[in-house]
């Protein structure tokens, strides 16, 4: 193990630091050193923010992306200073522009150098801070609504190709940020492997039932492909946010519109039984009982358990009580 060495910041405050291997960090501050790959992006076409992040880090959702609808999305990272975060959506709700958020956090903090800090604002203007002593490869590319970022790369190719296949890549800004990740661990990625991933999209009120604003919240904790498995996530999410809408359309007795919803879920993916006891009841209310039977099967093939689930919807004021429906699906 190599000797320690010491800072001295203020000409009297000493501190050291210990590397082993990979380096160890006894320092205010350093004691979380996320070292990854990240871009920040806004859409013009429906003013969403978001965050999508890799690194070889446990959990690296939740301390790097931050993003609040109409506001901004931020990535705060390397030996990551997580007040970065909230405070500069303050900043910017404030009306500071991003290059005075990132001159106003950088300049109070002793540690900037070992810091890495991108932001988008809500008229897509970016930037990125990149302090002097992160691991190299340390930088970012900045383009049209978006800046890439990272450290401890395997070259510049990395942002530079996230930064490509964002503005090439087709879709909602999900699907953009996720592809753009991926073209980073193209490019060779964060070179001490793979372990986490994130992504984190915000839309005024786009959260479940319209509360909040965090549309999209994925997160890969530990996992062997991360982006891939961020990937997969992120279709899923599709299939149940196609269920939840077709909920609210059947609660406000749009069942045609409903029903649609439901059956492209379905298509996407057979395997939840929660859309298949929603298309059942949705088929009740149109009077096509047959079909409300199948589903019901279907529903309770994927999970028996959910006979008690059923048996409790006429109460709750979901279905009339049907006594041959119920004999059909032996629910009792």
């Amino acid at each position: 193990m190599k000797s320690p060495t010491t800072l001295t910041l203020n000409g009297h405050r000493k501190y050291q630091i210990k590397t082993a291997g990979l380096v160890s960090f006894m320092y205010p501050k350093l004691n979380s050193w996320v070292t990854t790959f990240s871009i920040v992006a806004f859409d013009p076409s429906n003013k969403d923010l978001g965050v999508a992040v890799h690194s070889r880090y446990f959990s690296v959702g939740s301390i790097v992306p931050w993003a609040a609808a109409e506001v901004g999305a931020i990535a705060t990272q390397s030996f990551v200073n997580a007040s970065y975060g909230p405070r500069g959506l303050q900043l910017l709700k404030e009306g500071l522009a991003v290059r005075e958020v990132i001159g106003k956090l950088t300049s109070q903090d002793e540690a900037r150098d070992y810091r890495q800090l991108g932001l988008v604002d809500s008229k897509g203007t970016a930037a990125v801070f990149t302090g002097k002593k992160c691991l190299e490869w340390a930088g970012s590319k900045v383009g049209k609504n978006h800046a890439a970022l990272g450290n401890i790369l395997a070259g510049k190719e990395v942002v530079e190709n996230m930064s490509v296949k964002f503005e090439s890549a087709k879709g909602d800004l999900a699907r953009k940020l996720v592809a753009a990740l991926e073209a980073g661990e193209a490019a060779g990625g964060d070179i001490r492997g793979k372990q986490s991933a994130s992504l984190l999209v915000v839309r005024k009120e786009g959260g479940r039932g319209g509360y909040g604003d965090r549309y999209i919240d994925l997160r890969v904790e530990d996992h062997a492909m991360p982006t891939e498995e961020l990937r997969r996530l992120l279709g899923l999410s599709r299939v149940y946010y196609l269920i939840d809408e077709a909920e609210d359309k059947f609660t406000a007795g749009d069942l045609e519109s409903a029903l649609s919803n439901l059956q492209k879920a379905i298509s996407l993916n057979r395997n939840i039984d929660d859309a298949h006891i929603d298309l059942a009841l949705i088929f009740m209310k149109l009077g096509r009982k047959e079909e409300a039977i199948e589903a019901f099967k279907e529903a309770l093939r994927l999970n028996p358990k959910l006979k008690r689930v059923i048996k409790q919807l006429p109460s709750v004021g979901l279905m009339k009580r049907d006594k041959e429906l119920f004999a059909k699906l032996k629910v009792t």
